[in-house]
């Protein structure tokens, strides 16, 4: 069963939607990339698979629409990963489900600084197609078990995975999509990327005591 409830996150009020799955096993934050929002049709895919294997989801806008307009927010990795743990403040103070971190993109380095800095209440990260490293040395502060999902024929990003992935010390793995390029546009690819998560949420999620 689930129910989609519209939500307003932080002091900016974010808009945002809320997927409660019952009987629920945790619930997963999204960070989209730069210059997407909320209805990432990319992200909400993802979510869809997540909900049918038992879990919550809240995709939401990382910046107000005034702010999306300027591109210095759309890289501002500290503010970004600062609405993150509004969400995650939100989540906590009002629901004792476990939660875990999507990012996508730039959304991926602000969701790893995120978990970083709160370390009691993120469980889990997944980035796809992400960018790590855009989260400096937070990336050896990160206590929750962190998987990086990256296309193949992602050359330049690959690479930046692998180096996030070293200096990462928490429990850690690195999966690469064959032949899938960035946006994993490819026939199949997103599909890839969505069962790795969800296998991913599902055994690090654990209820919150």
């Amino acid at each position: 069963m689930l129910n989609l409830l519209p939500v307003s996150i932080g002091p900016n009020r974010l808009e945002g939607e809320l997927c409660l799955v019952d009987p629920p096993h945790g619930i997963v934050i999204f960070a989209h990339g730069s210059g997407s929002s909320r209805r990432s049709r990319r992200n909400m895919q993802v979510a869809q698979t997540l909900q049918r294997r038992g879990l919550s989801t809240l995709l939401f806008d990382l910046l107000t629409s005034d702010e999306a307009e300027n591109r210095v927010n759309v890289f501002d990795i500290p503010l970004l990963a600062q609405r993150v743990m509004d969400a995650i403040d939100a989540l906590s103070s009002d629901s004792r489900q476990a939660i875990g971190l999507f990012g996508a993109s730039t959304g991926a380095g602000a969701a790893l600084v995120a978990a970083s800095r709160r370390p009691e209440a993120v469980q889990a990260v997944v980035s796809r197609g992400g960018r790590p490293d855009l989260a400096g040395d937070a990336l050896g502060e990160v206590l929750a078990p962190t998987l990086l999902i990256v296309g193949e024929a992602d050359t330049e990003v690959v690479a930046m995975n692998r180096a996030a992935l070293d200096r990462l010390r928490c429990e850690k793995r690195l999966e690469i999509v064959p032949r899938a390029t960035h946006l994993f546009e490819e026939a199949g690819a997103l599909q890839i990327v969505a069962g790795l998560a969800g296998t991913w949420f599902r055994e690090h999620l654990h209820p919150v005591a």
